[in-house]
């Protein structure tokens, strides 16, 4: 789903929205934005004024009342107009995401015999068979099987990507293609609950909730709503005592400038905005509570390979230690990695090919491969005469050889010592009860990790590496890409306990991650972004979803839930600043016929009091479709920490708050004064 090239605003998105505005003047769809039923409320009142005014006496204000009506019905269309915009960009993207949910023949298992059945007949568990050209019928895992699939239609990238049973690239979604060999897949969802199901109904705004910020912003402003409602309200008589009449349209203006209409009418806009922005970034946020986490995060948890390294570690080097030769470290390393597919296994072939060195190439045959597991950090293979040959992390070598009584080489520390000072990863080699070696793997970090992590530092933003590597190896990497902290030789429960420990201090944290062992760690951190590439498990736990399979990008989705919480922020300050101005326009023009001291306070020099209300309502309603387009892409964030974001914000959208109503009055009532 490549959005990122769509234009923000296209005619036809803004066509709708516009039909939307009118649509959305429903009452029941209004109560859900109570600041902006008030202001819909009052404009219902003044037409009935304008349409009846012998019923209410206002025969000689018609004039004055259908200005009134209209600008305040404008102000509820503009802020309809902002929300449905937004939603309209979510819509755009979900009907794309349709088109690729069309009616798929899937070939069923069923006994021993296949059954071609509509996809929408599978259930989970159901198992099917994938042919070459063929399209994945359902999510699903890869049972038996390898094949290259075509995922552009979920990630927008064109190379296909290798699936296959077991490991972590077993998970495969349904509407992709395969474009070569053949895969048995399990189905793991039913209909309704595919991902690309979940995607449309996110991206469409169906299953939004406001996050927690929303709802406590949101409860301000119907408080701050009811508070000058009360004093509109009470004014009136008090008003009528001191022998002032305020009309009803009069009293109308002045609640509707006076209560946060601004934000009112573009906070569900920014919500909506925040989550589109995460999507369009092909990362699809469970919950906008996930993406407004990711602006709040602490502490960030990454893993080595693939995230700040390459991760393609690579063998360079046999080394033997003790009174071995290479070439025996090398043959034994090679019988190691026959049946080891992982790309750390071939790379020892390869590089025996390119040493010119030999190996038995039927040793594995009737041999037993033994997988590598985290626990274990190794892998091996126990072949037919009954030797066992390992490989893996040196300490968990040494200890298998001496739970067998065998003597640990002398120079195994040392030279296992300078491959990680380089950076490198040592993998011992050995044989039953005797260590012959090592394998020397290169990794390489990433460029520019290190301005990254700067970055985060300077938002205040504390990162922590979790690597499997010795920590020796994990003090080289993480001192060359600068991270804070790092875990070595870091095991799944490793990784859960130290977001336990940040959380128990009080700290967001967010991770990364796309294995099944990755799932509970995932699901325990308030930011947890699983791979698209990873297991089923890890994208259930997790509450993002990386449609690119990048793990890096978990700092861009911080910096875009930071935007998000900034926007809400930066909008928030300039509508309350706003007010300030209004009171300088409406209360004078209210009360200083009645008493002309009050003229002190036009500080603008409005034309008349007339002219004074309508200029500011005119104001209170254009300054909503002005900020659409800063809801819609978010403020511009730069790294910097709370104080500083906070000052910034306060000197531009605060101070620029309240100077630009000042300014904006003052030009509409020129115009407006020469017609009233």
């Amino acid at each position: 789903m490549n959005t990122k090239q769509k234009n923000m605003l296209s005619a036809e998105i803004v066509k709708k929205a516009i039909l939307d505005s009118f649509i959305k003047l429903n009452p029941v769809v209004m109560m859900k934005n109570p600041v902006m039923f008030v202001v819909e409320a009052g404009t219902f009142v003044v037409l009935l004024m304008t349409l009846f005014p012998g019923y209410f006496g206002t025969e000689g204000r018609v004039g004055f009342n259908l200005a009134v009506f209209l600008i305040l019905l404008f102000t509820v269309l503009f802020a309809n107009f902002a929300e449905a915009l937004a939603e309209g960009r979510g819509k755009a993207q979900a009907d794309t995401l349709k088109k690729t949910k069309k009616e798929i023949m899937a070939n069923k298992v069923i006994g021993n015999s296949v059954k071609v059945i509509p996809s929408t007949e599978l259930r989970k568990g159901d198992v099917v068979i994938v042919s070459q050209g063929e399209m994945i019928p359902g999510d699903g895992e890869v049972i038996d099987g390898l094949a290259s699939v075509d995922e552009s239609a979920i990630t927008g990238e064109s190379a296909p990507v290798i699936k296959e049973a077991g490991g972590d690239f077993s998970s495969v979604t349904g509407g992709t293609r395969v474009v070569s060999d053949r895969i048995t897949v399990r189905i793991t969802s039913d209909p309704g609950e595919s991902f690309i199901d979940r995607m449309i109904a996110l991206v469409e705004g169906a299953k939004r909730q406001k996050t927690p910020n929303e709802i406590a912003l949101n409860t301000l402003l119907v408080s701050l709503t009811l508070i000058f409602l009360i004093v509109v309200v009470t004014l009136a008589p008090m008003a009528d005592y001191l022998g002032i009449k305020l009309e009803i349209p009069v009293l109308i203006s002045l609640l509707v400038c006076l209560i946060p209409t601004t934000i009112g009418g573009l906070l569900s806009a920014i919500g909506i905005a925040g989550m589109d922005r995460v999507t369009r970034f092909n990362v699809l946020a469970m919950s906008g509570k996930a993406v407004e986490a990711a602006g709040d995060i602490d502490t960030m948890i990454l893993d080595k390979t693939g995230t700040i390294t390459f991760g393609n570690r690579m063998a360079s080097e046999f080394i033997a230690v003790g009174d071995t030769t290479v070439e025996t470290v090398a043959e034994w390393a090679a019988v190691s990695s026959v049946k080891d597919e992982t790309p750390e296994g071939r790379s020892v072939l390869e590089l025996m090919k390119k040493e010119g060195y030999t190996y038995p190439t039927n040793a594995a045959e009737g041999a037993e491969f033994i997988e590598f597991k985290a626990e274990t950090r190794m892998s091996g293979i126990d072949l037919p005469n009954g030797r066992k040959v390992r490989k893996g992390a040196v300490d968990a070598v040494k200890a298998w050889v001496s739970a067998q009584g065998g003597v640990i080489p002398t120079d195994l520390e040392q030279k296992g010592n300078a491959i990680a000072s380089e950076g490198g990863t040592p993998l011992a080699v050995a044989v039953d009860n005797r260590i012959y070696g090592l394998i020397y793997l290169k990794d390489t970090v990433k460029p520019g990790m290190r301005e990254r992590f700067d970055q985060l530092r300077k938002m205040g933003i504390k990162t922590i590496m979790c690597t499997g590597d010795n920590p020796l190896t994990a003090a080289t990497i993480a001192r060359e890409a600068g991270v804070d902290d790092f875990i070595a030789e870091s095991k799944p429960e490793d990784k859960i306990a130290v977001i336990k420990r940040e959380q128990a201090a009080g700290k967001l944290v967010a991770m990364t991650g796309d294995g099944t062992n990755d799932a509970p760690a995932l699901a325990q951190a308030d930011v947890g972004l699983a791979m698209n590439s990873g297991t089923t498990a890890a994208k259930e736990a997790a509450n993002m979803v990386d449609l690119d399979s990048d793990p890096s990008k978990i700092i861009e989705v911080v910096a875009i839930g930071k935007q998000l919480l900034m926007t809400r922020g930066a909008l928030t300050t300039f509508s309350v600043a706003n007010d300030i101005a209004k009171y300088f326009a409406i209360i004078p023009a209210m009360f200083m016929q009645a008493i002309p001291e009050m003229n002190v306070l036009n500080v603008m020099g409005l034309g008349s009091p007339m002219s004074a209300i309508l200029s500011a309502l005119v104001f209170n309603a254009i300054i909503i479709p002005l900020l659409i387009p800063l809801a819609m892409k978010g403020v511009a964030y730069k790294p910097m920490s709370s104080a500083q974001l906070l000052s910034r914000n306060l000197l531009i959208y605060g101070l620029g708050g309240v100077i630009a109503p000042f300014v904006g009055i003052k030009l509409i009532d020129m115009v407006v004064h020469l017609w009233v």
